[in-house]
């Protein structure tokens, strides 16, 4: 990153986001005190994975794994998008509440919001479901507005009060409210899907699927309503967009799946955990087919996280939080580039 013609490291250019980066030190340690009082135990696993997470639209960053002297074939790895797998792994061995600061990376990512490499804040409770988790994340958001000495939070002109009680909108109301349509009522149905889109004045194409159409209807038409005033919980996500999520007990339209909004801008995304191997694989085969379709390769499916989920994941519920996003919106800086102690080079 550079201010004007400036790198990020000279003392110029530094003295400015100086303390914002201060002040992320600061919310680094109250975090780990959050979970700390919560019963929580820090866990750190590999960046370095076999397979770097399969949603479809992410790019991950590929190397060469090599033994010493060649005692074995060189092994392709990647580093994780997330550190999901490995942290649900540690759930089967028997580590009930965990926690991680990890350093993921995603391809192909640059903006005022995305960063290649990036801190993800990602915690799970065995034996809890998702309402525990909205309940952890208000809270944490009290805690960081404390320690910024800042409760309302602003992104491209929308504030929002992040000490108010956080409104929770299932996916439905969101999309009947901001966008007039009937999303479960569509969930099988890509053509009215896409009707109902251009009747918005949003566009479609012949190869578009109905997750492709429902994500421009939500970016154009709900998002940027989300968050404002109070922070949002949306909830209930259709369950083709269920990802790593088990269906909702008693409803299985939807997907026991929630993301945290504030001042438009997503900060977490969090699952009731998929615990069905079987099902698991095929979701993973449906997203290789995705990615394959849309970008001719597929990344490889871990095994060895398949056969935790059989030997047993214990009913539980996980998070994923964007820690940079986080500080960015509570210091009130304007990019995520800083709120980085030393952001990745551009060039």
């Amino acid at each position: 990153m550079t201010t004007g013609r400036q790198p990020w490291w000279h003392p110029e250019a530094f003295a400015r986001r100086r303390p914002f980066l201060e002040t992320r030190a600061r919310i680094v340690t109250a975090v780990r005190a959050f979970f700390q009082a919560r019963g929580f135990v820090e866990v750190e696993t590999p960046a370095l994975q076999v397979s770097p997470g399969l949603e479809p639209h992410l790019k991950a960053f590929a190397t060469e794994l090599a033994e010493p002297f060649g005692a074995r074939p060189s092994r392709r790895l990647y580093l994780h998008t997330s550190p999901e797998y490995a942290m649900k792994k540690l759930l089967v061995a028997g580590v009930p509440r965990l926690y991680q600061l990890a350093r993921v990376f995603r391809n192909e990512q640059r903006s005022d919001t995305h960063h290649p490499e990036f801190t993800m804040l990602e915690w799970y409770r065995a034996e809890a479901d998702t309402r525990m988790l909205m309940e952890d994340g208000e809270a944490l958001l009290e805690k960081v507005a404390h320690v910024a000495g800042r409760a309302t939070w602003r992104w491209q002109g929308r504030a929002c009060d992040v000490s108010a009680p956080a409104r929770r909108v299932s996916v439905a109301e969101a999309f009947a409210a901001h966008a007039g349509i009937d999303v479960l009522a569509l969930a099988d149905d890509v053509d009215a899907l896409k009707r109902a889109a251009r009747g918005l004045g949003v566009a479609t194409g012949d190869g578009d699927t109905w997750e492709d159409v429902f994500f421009r209807v939500f970016l154009a038409c709900v998002e940027p309503h989300l968050g404002v005033g109070a922070p949002t919980i949306l909830h209930d996500y259709p369950i083709a967009l269920a990802a790593l999520a088990r269906a909702k007990p008693g409803d299985p339209r939807v997907a026991e799946r929630f993301e945290l909004y504030v001042a438009g801008l997503e900060l977490a995304n969090a699952f009731g955990e998929l615990t069905d191997a079987a099902e698991q694989r095929r979701r993973f085969a449906r997203d290789n087919a995705t990615r394959e379709r849309l970008y001719g390769h597929c990344y490889p499916v871990d095994e060895d996280f398949l056969a935790a989920l059989a030997h047993g994941l214990p009913a539980s519920a996980g998070i994923a939080l964007g820690f940079d996003r986080l500080v960015m919106l509570a210091v009130g800086a304007e990019t995520i580039d800083d709120v980085l102690w030393a952001p990745v080079a551009e060039t």
